[in-house]
């Protein structure tokens, strides 16, 4: 099923333009919260909600169907409980060949990247290379020069309390008044890390230091850190250290363009200033790096989650270090904070009340999320084909969301066992967003 939507009328175009980037313009970002949701313990661990023991294939396969149905082109989903495992795709991977989507599927799972590079880290940490509350101007004085050098510590890195801004639109300028021809004109362009680095520095700060502010500025320094602290290319010390370790068979970072095994087309919509919306599978993602260009399927995906929630990755402390959480974002009034996040992991509360461990991620045409109870024991991972589906009114604020809707429905029946076959009636608050006058 495809998203249609009339084209905005030409004299509101730029300043519709404006309202829907100040909601993209973090591409790797988490993704919605459940509203009305309540706040976890302070403490470093949260507690999850409990589930059935067993997976409910035909509600699981009726759940994803319908988030297909609600307007989502294809997804393919892995959900476990114990040694028990189910495996699901619905839609099509091909919007003109109908070709379906298959479970194993490999996918970009952008910000997902982030828990890997974290790890790497948490790794040097271990071994006393890295101090977390040490300044990165220790390491890096050149790249992170002056007071944010001196001030700017690796843990405020990781937790994205860093007060530095994200690259995304210095990068990608063009966002902000023709979308299509940004994304076109970036599909083989070469970014170094340093350059992001720099564009990210130079950026106007969206909050302050100290307060946690999304910016995949962050983990772009980190990968460098890593560089620095290893002597080697940070992708290849996350692949021989970190992926291996997990015993993960298909997750990568691509060395071209192209996605090395079988995988769907991936369809930008850019909140329908991309109509149709545009495949941007074959993308070089040296814009995202250490901070979201990972390539895994859903089945490792979970097996990662697992063990590292299971102290198999990390020894207890720098796990401990890794779920110390900060609140993710200023709740509305009235409302508490349903999410809060740690050292690229972060803790959620869904609609039904349980609260689950992972990331997400959203690279141009690609969607990701995987969450896990804390022991690592029930899980639920999807990726899915059409990113910002979502729609704005001319006033710039958000429509209703059937497909995030469904999403939810999907992944928080998944999770707490009683998957249902229509989304919740709960609506999601809308995504982390930039500030608007950073448009301006």
């Amino acid at each position: 099923m495809r998203n249609t939507r009339p084209s905005p009328h030409p004299d509101h175009r730029g300043l519709r333009l404006a309202a829907v980037t100040s909601a993209a313009l973090l591409s790797l970002a988490v993704g919605a919260l459940p509203a009305g949701a309540a706040s976890p313990p302070p403490a470093a661990a949260t507690a999850s909600a409990p589930v059935t023991s067993v997976l409910d294939r035909q509600a699981l396969r009726a759940s994803l169907d319908a988030f297909h149905q609600a307007g989502m082109y294809g997804a393919y989903s892995s959900v476990r409980d114990g040694s028990e495992q189910w495996r699901g795709a619905a839609g099509v991977a091909d919007i003109d060949s109908g070709r379906p989507m298959r479970p194993d599927y490999e996918h970009r799972i952008g910000s997902i990247t982030k828990t890997f590079t974290s790890v790497a880290v948490l790794q040097q940490v271990a071994q006393g290379r890295i101090d977390l509350d040490a300044p990165i101007g220790d390491y890096l004085p050149e790249l992170v020069p002056g007071e944010r050098g001196r001030e700017v510590t690796v843990r405020m890195l990781l937790n994205h309390t860093s007060g530095i801004a994200d690259y995304i639109l210095p990068a990608f300028p063009k966002l902000v008044t023709d979308p299509g021809q940004a994304l076109d004109e970036g599909r083989f362009r070469k970014l170094a890390p340093e350059e992001l680095v720099r564009l990210g520095l130079a950026a106007e700060p969206p909050a302050p230091r100290g307060t946690h502010s999304y910016a995949n500025t962050n983990y772009i320094i980190a990968g460098l850190l890593l560089k620095k602290v290893t002597g080697q290319a940070p992708e290849s010390y996350i692949t021989e250290n970190v992926i291996r370790k997990a015993g993960l068979r298909h997750t990568y970072f691509p060395r071209s363009a192209r996605i090395s095994g079988p995988h769907a087309k991936m369809y930008e919509s850019f909140y329908g200033t991309i109509d149709p919306a545009r495949d941007y599978s074959v993308y070089d993602m040296s814009w995202a790096g250490t901070a979201g260009a990972m390539v895994s399927t859903m089945n490792d995906l979970n097996d990662f989650y697992r063990r590292l929630l299971s102290g198999k990755l990390l020894g207890a402390a720098e796990l401990r270090e890794m779920k110390t959480t900060v609140p993710a974002y200023e709740p509305a009034p009235g409302q508490e904070v349903a999410m809060r996040y740690g050292l690229g992991l972060y803790t959620l509360k869904m609609p039904s009340g349980g609260w689950y461990w992972g990331h997400d991620g959203g690279v141009f045409g690609a969607g990701t999320w995987a969450l896990s109870t804390e022991d690592g024991r029930r899980q639920a991972a999807i990726g899915y084909n059409l990113m910002k589906y979502e729609r704005f009114g001319e006033d710039g604020k958000p429509l209703p969301d059937p497909i995030g809707e469904a999403l939810f429905g999907y992944m928080d029946g998944a999770l707490s066992g009683a998957p249902a076959d229509r989304a919740p009636g709960a609506s999601p608050v809308p995504r982390r967003l930039v500030a608007p006058e950073q448009l301006r």
